[in-house]
């Protein structure tokens, strides 16, 4: 019987094509430098594949930030916000910038962060802070001096900022607040 298992086993992985890429050639790289004893190395290529799937996941993350509305044009930035969130504990982010002539504003998903955890108490509170909040479809964005702030699913938090209110929530309404929930599950 466990023979059986072991060659049905063996022929499922053979007919399963192996897929190299940057992570597993990483990985790999990092188990060969431990089973040759230069734990300093495989500790380098731990932390570059680490690196390698943070990447990933802002990939994952940029695909949420919304469409731009009728006469906006979207930018995808790069930004500093991940390498700042490494220094607080860790996450993921990403951001974009929506222009229409002289008008720009940003919107910003941040996820799986320590720091962001602290948010939902102020958000649970923001009646008692003074603060309005303003639904964007089932979801809760406090609106405090300009900026739209909402915590999706406890951990991610979600960000417009630097125009009209109304044309940030018309936005905001267009993402998939659902699907990002699953956002790294």
């Amino acid at each position: 019987m466990f023979r059986t298992s072991l060659i049905a086993a063996a022929i499922a992985l053979a007919a399963t094509p192996m897929m190299a890429d940057d992570v597993t050639d990483t990985l790999s790289s990092a188990m060969q430098a431990y089973e040759d004893g230069d734990i300093d190395y495989a500790i380098e290529e731990l932390d570059y594949a680490k690196q390698l799937l943070k990447a990933m996941g802002v990939e994952r993350l940029e695909n949420f930030l919304p469409a731009p509305l009728d006469g906006w044009e979207r930018e995808v930035v790069a930004s500093d916000m991940n390498a700042g969130m490494a220094l607080l504990g860790g996450g993921v982010g990403a951001e974009a910038k929506y222009t229409k002539g002289d008008e720009t504003f940003s919107v910003s998903i941040m996820a799986d962060s320590p720091m962001i955890a602290m948010f939902g108490g102020m958000l649970s509170s923001a009646g008692l802070l003074g603060m309005r909040l303003e639904r964007v479809g089932r979801e809760k964005f406090l609106y405090d001096d300009g900026d739209l702030t909402g915590l999706i699913d406890n951990r991610i938090l979600v960000q417009a900022s630097g125009t009209d209110k109304q044309v940030m929530i018309d936005t905001l309404a267009q993402m998939d607040f659902k699907a990002l929930e699953d956002f790294g599950d």
